[in-house]
């Protein structure tokens, strides 16, 4: 780092500016404002060719006066410069664009974003600027998180005085079965059949009409037994079964359940499902009864 104090000041102009003679008049006018003062002079195309490197944190005072055309042919590389200024300046050091146009005054942003505090911006043309400040302990740009890894994730310990319970032993289900589980079930009922539909075409309608005509129908009754002789139509059949279902009892369980649970020669086979002590009603006019 230079051996020139902290009270250095920095002058940049461009080829314009000191052709029209703001460069030498602002120089002038600082001479004469701050006496024992060093004011050092650069021209801006030397520091955005990287000609000249700014000293860090050496310069309390930056001030910047170019043209409009200057300001123009600066914009693409503005941001980099900003930062060079930035870095020159001292702590609560101050940046001074000068010479400012209408067109230029969304520079704040910029100063914003490169870290520069701003503390004043003058819109009038004789005297048009812009004035920013670089903060005391500037603050760092967010660094992305990493993502944890197993080595880095915290070990999670166990609170004292908690125990751990003994493991529970395995279960054998096949040893909780008794040779009485393990039986196979023997039917109560006799296999059923399904009873023939309305337009049976299969054969079954005239089997069953044959077993009607030739068979005697069992009805069960809790006072005994009520049989309806050979050659008793399937409606006298019907409603004899209809007319003893409210003292039905059943031995297997499926007699009142409807046709698909009961067995082949159930005698409530035709019924609907009924509760045990339920009278069923028969409609007479069933046209397949």
């Amino acid at each position: 780092m230079s051996g020139r104090p902290a009270s250095s000041e920095l002058v940049i102009g461009s080829l314009g500016t000191a052709q029209d003679g703001k460069y030498q008049a602002l120089i002038s006018s600082l001479d004469e404002e701050t006496p024992g003062k060093t004011i050092e002079r650069q021209l801006l195309d030397r520091l955005v060719d990287g000609a000249v490197t700014l000293t860090p944190s050496h310069y309390s005072s930056i001030y910047l006066i170019l043209t409009s055309a200057d300001y123009s042919s600066l914009l693409p590389s503005l941001r980099p410069v900003l930062k060079q200024l930035l870095e020159g300046l001292c702590p609560l050091g101050k940046l001074f664009l000068l010479n400012l146009t209408s067109g230029f005054f969304n520079l704040p942003d910029e100063l914003t974003l490169v870290g520069f505090s701003i503390i004043e911006t003058v819109s009038e043309d004789k005297d048009a600027r812009i004035v920013a400040q670089k903060p005391l302990a500037p603050t760092p740009a967010p660094t992305p998180s990493k993502p944890l890894t197993g080595s880095s994730l915290p070990l999670r310990r166990k609170p004292s005085g908690t125990f751990s319970s003994p493991s529970t032993p395995a279960i054998d289900a096949e040893a909780l079965l008794t040779d009485a589980d393990r039986a196979r079930p023997v039917p109560t009922c006799a296999p059923r059949r399904k009873r023939a539909c309305k337009s049976c075409t299969c054969g079954l309608a005239e089997v069953e009409a044959e077993e009607t005509r030739k068979g005697n129908v069992v009805l069960l009754d809790a006072d005994g037994v009520v049989e309806v002789g050979s050659g008793e139509t399937e409606k006298q059949r019907l409603l004899a079964a209809a007319k003893a279902t409210p003292k039905a009892t059943s031995s297997c369980g499926s007699c009142f359940l409807g046709d698909a649970f009961r067995c082949e020669g159930c005698p409530y086979m035709g019924l609907p499902p009924f509760n045990p002590g339920e009278k069923v009603e028969i409609n007479l006019s069933m046209d397949d009864i």
